[in-house]
């Protein structure tokens, strides 16, 4: 078995070394591969990139960042192995949990397996209280809609069977791909096991990206998708 991490990278000239290295020296029971797409970053990320060895780099055509959901669908036509994760190109999520992620669905008591950052004992701080907000909310309209029972349906950390996400037919283009993704499993009654993990989160000066607006483009993703086919 094989595991692909998927990178989507726009301007992560800061961490993008880093986290690369983190991902590569995390030891885990199956094999690993690297795959990251660099959503044409106008900054050094690509260069940086060209230096790094031992993973594979997929740069979006033309200059125009087409956003995190088409990088993670392009990610997704380049990878070999049978289990998926997407990995941020930053450092508020942490490697070291993929273990913890990827035990039940190895052992064949779950096909999917999402990394909640609001289980557990321990206390992972907030970027902002209007993202945590938002957040809860997503994961209760989530509940309602779907009859499901999760608590971070926005965590980055969602990991499942490739063959599974490959059948969804995606088409989301920025952030919606976590409602997409979430509506599209539910609705094929697949069900969702959630493991605690560690986040911490960086500010906007930082370079975290997402808005407001992909908030309300979450909502109506997960309304969206809970009436149409």
């Amino acid at each position: 078995m094989k595991l692909s991490i998927i990178i989507p990278a726009y301007n992560e000239e800061k961490t993008i070394k880093e986290i690369i290295e983190k991902v590569k020296k995390v030891k885990l029971p199956i094999k690993k591969e690297i795959v990251v797409i660099d959503d044409c970053s106008k900054d050094n990320t690509s260069e940086i990139l060209k230096k790094i060895k031992g993973i594979k780099v997929v740069r979006h055509p033309g200059n125009k960042n087409l956003g995190k959901g088409r990088a993670i669908r392009t990610g997704l036509k380049n990878i070999t192995g049978d289990i998926v994760i997407v990995q941020d190109a930053d450092l508020e999520y942490n490697p070291e949990d993929y273990n913890k992620l990827l035990e039940p669905i190895i052992k064949g008591r779950a096909e999917v397996v999402y990394g909640s950052r609001n289980l557990g004992k321990g206390k992972n701080e907030h970027s902002y209280t209007s993202f945590y907000i938002g957040g809860v909310f997503l994961s209760k309209l989530a509940n309602l809609l779907y009859r499901i029972k999760i608590t971070d349906e926005a965590t980055c950390y969602k990991m499942m069977k490739a063959d599974i996400i490959k059948n969804l037919n995606l088409k989301c283009k920025r952030f919606e791909f976590c409602p997409e993704v979430t509506a599209k499993i539910a609705k094929k009654g697949i069900k969702i096991l959630e493991i605690p993990i560690y986040y911490s989160p960086r500010k906007m000066a930082e370079g975290k990206k997402i808005k407001w607006k992909d908030g309300v483009e979450a909502i109506w993703t997960l309304i969206k998708y809970r009436f149409v086919s």
